[in-house]
């Protein structure tokens, strides 16, 4: 897969989730890595570095027990925003490549 591409697929799941609920960076990995094999951890901790820097999550140290304190990613508006408009996107591409992929027949009319 174009590297582009896999960057915002990524990126985008990564905001569902935490979406969905905080998560911190170890968790994110095991969840995504099955979906993204070939991604390596540094990848993942880039994007969330990123994410984070631009506004779109915000951290904070969870307390665990038995362990230190782990940084945990909650989204923030403008991550809700950009994953909305991601989402968004994402389905009129689906839509639109499905459809191409399923003709079979062109017919061009002048």
């Amino acid at each position: 897969m174009n590297p582009q591409m896999k960057k915002g697929l990524m990126e985008m799941c990564i905001l569902h989730l935490i979406s969905i609920k905080d998560l911190y960076g170890y968790d994110i990995m095991k969840l995504m890595s099955p979906y993204f094999p070939d991604v390596g951890e540094s990848s993942f901790y880039a994007i969330l570095r990123r994410l984070h820097k631009e506004g779109a999550l915000e951290s904070y140290l969870g307390e665990v027990s038995g362990g230190p304190p782990r940084k945990y990613y909650r989204i923030r508006a403008k991550g809700k925003l950009s994953l909305e408009s991601d989402i968004e996107d994402w389905e009129k591409i689906s839509k639109a490549v499905s459809e191409i992929l399923a003709t079979k027949e062109i017919t061009i009319e002048e």
